[in-house]
Order: structure tokens, then sequence, then C-alpha cells
């Protein structure tokens, strides 16, 4: 850890498969944890089933309160590390965190977690529904309005549809 230590969301890279246990077990150690979690259904033949998945595989956020803290998170069975960036701990802002989870709150189905940076879009606000305010990025697909929410301190980005008429245009391309 650096000398000067700064409160905030950290992201800790764990073992595949363990997002949801590691979790549990930093919440258990008295360590905030956050895993944005996804619907899913999975189809088979014969039936279907909901199950919630990580939105961000191998990814769990922890807001870091004091140094000690880092130790307990880092320590934790599943996790790998902190995701570090050169020399320094991959930090997300708290507006950044607070946008996952309203986009997790809002009951949309199809949002999913991608790891690239699109080159081209216009930035939009939503106008009104669950997500109203939100500032997104938009991409055509298929006749849908799909929106891409940008998380740039971890260069992720999270999909969804939107029904339509429900952007508001708010600043050019390459506006995010």
């Amino acid at each position: 850890m650096h000398k000067r230590f700064r409160e905030g969301w950290y992201v800790l890279h764990v073992r595949s498969r363990c997002e949801k246990k590691v979790e549990a077990a930093l919440r258990m150690a008295s360590v905030d944890a956050y895993l944005p979690l996804a619907k899913r259904v999975k189809r088979w033949s014969d039936r279907r089933k909901e199950t919630y998945e990580p939105l961000f595989r191998s990814y769990v956020f922890v807001y870091i309160h004091q140094p000690s803290e880092f130790s307990k998170a880092k320590w934790t069975e599943g996790v790998c590390d902190f995701i570090q960036f050169g020399n320094r701990y991959a930090r997300v802002k708290d507006e950044e965190i607070q946008n996952i989870k309203i986009l997790m709150s809002s009951g949309l189905d199809n949002i999913y977690a991608e790891g690239y940076l699109p080159k081209t879009g216009e930035t939009y606000s939503i106008k009104e529904g669950p997500l109203q305010g939100l500032e997104c990025e938009i991409v055509k697909a298929r006749n849908e309005q799909k929106i891409i929410v940008r998380v740039r301190s971890i260069h992720l980005n999270i999909t969804a549809s939107l029904p339509a008429g429900s952007l508001q245009r708010t600043r050019g391309r390459h506006g995010m």
C-alpha cells in the first residue's frame, strides 16, 4: 500500500466463480463489499431458470475506510490481489458505483459488462423511467436502443436496452 492512504472504493481481483463467496467473507470480516449481480435466464430444452451472476466477472468492489482494511481484504480466501494500474491501486469514483447501483436496481434486463471503450457515439441523459438522470453513450443495434455506461476507472462498460423515447441529448460525440 502507498504511504498516502485514500479512503474510497477499490477493486479486488478474485478467483473465477468465487465472487459471491468472497463478498460474503468480506462482509463477515466487516469490510464494505459490493458485488453487482445481473439476472440471467438459463434455458434448457425442458425448462428455464433465473440466476444471478456477477456483472463483472472476477471483480468485487470494496470500500476501504482505513489502511488496516487493505490487509483484511487482500488476505480473504479467494482474493488474488487488488487491481493496479502501474504502481497505483485502481480506485472507483463514488459516482461510478452509484451509477452501477442505479442500473442494477432499475429492473432492466440484458445488462452486461463489456471490456472495451467504444470510439464513437453520442452522449445522452435519460429523461424518464427508473434510470432518469443517468448519462450514457448510445449504440444502435437491431432497432433497439442500447446504452453504455462507462466505468472509466476500471476500463469497463455496462450495456442495457432502453425503451424508445426515454433519451435526451446532452452533448456531442465523445462527450463522456
